[in-house]
């Protein structure tokens, strides 16, 4: 693990904390790096990939929403990626660096009661373009990428490719949840989280980043961004994460119930 890359990460985290406050980084574990010994409870991402966990986070998201298996998986899917997301969108918006999230390199915390569950890192790894001054310090942990359609492969690769479509097939192999409303969820995870990135930027800047990163992951479909009359982006999703099936049902801002 790399300081160097550590910091990077942070940075982008804190700068995003500025904007809007400490509770825009809840989910994610204070510092990123959780030590050796503080790591009693936080099951590797790597086993949750390869679905030995899988099972495990789905009853716990029974218990945390009272929930059937297929809401609850959607549920605990759109939390994880959110979460997941969230260093990757915000280091990328403050600095054009994406931190290489390998399931390997992530670790997972998860309750049955509020809040769900926090990432952290056991290691950090960061992409960056040939002009951040990162580029010349040939720093383990620090990959330099050609151009910006590199950064943004990097970022498929590890967040999408390796990490985030493996668990969606194993989620999708234990309970009725298909693939296209668990994608709506990162679509959606993803464009909040940029929204959020670049709160107080003009719409058209918000629209066009978010754009472009789910163009690069592939879900630019999943949902539309709008700007409105007060100078926001509303976000809205073409799938719905299940949420108006628990006992308390929950219709959300951005649901394509309300369309």
């Amino acid at each position: 693990m790399t300081d160097t890359a550590l910091a990077a990460i942070e940075a982008g985290l804190a700068t995003l904390r500025d904007r809007v406050g400490d509770a825009a980084t809840n989910g994610v574990h204070p510092g990123l790096l959780v030590e050796p010994a503080d790591r009693d409870g936080w099951t590797p991402s790597a086993r949750l990939t390869d679905g030995s966990r899988v099972p495990e986070l789905i009853d716990t998201a029974k218990q945390r929403w009272r929930a059937q298996a297929p809401a609850a998986a959607a549920l605990a899917w759109k939390s994880y990626s959110y979460w997941l997301a969230l260093p990757a969108m915000a280091t990328y918006v403050a600095a054009r660096r994406i931190p290489l999230l390998r399931p390997d390199d992530v670790l997972v915390n998860y309750h049955d009661r509020q809040p769900f569950l926090h990432v952290g890192l056991r290691r950090a790894a960061v992409a960056v373009l040939p002009s951040d001054p990162l580029a010349a310090a040939a720093t383990p942990g620090v990959e330099v990428v050609r151009d910006e359609a590199a950064l943004l492969a990097a970022l498929r690769r590890t967040l999408l490719d390796a990490h985030l479509d493996p668990l969606l097939g194993q989620l999708h192999a234990r309970v009725r949840v298909g693939r296209r409303t668990l994608l709506g969820s990162v679509a959606s995870g993803v464009a909040y989280a940029v929204r959020l990135a670049l709160l107080g930027a003009a719409p058209q800047e918000t629209i066009d980043t978010a754009r472009t990163v789910l163009t690069a992951l592939g879900v630019a479909d999943l949902v539309d961004l709008v700007p409105t009359s007060s100078g926001q982006v509303h976000i809205q999703r073409r799938t719905c994460c299940l949420a108006f099936t628990l006992p308390e049902p929950k219709i959300c801002s951005g649901c394509c119930l309300r369309a």
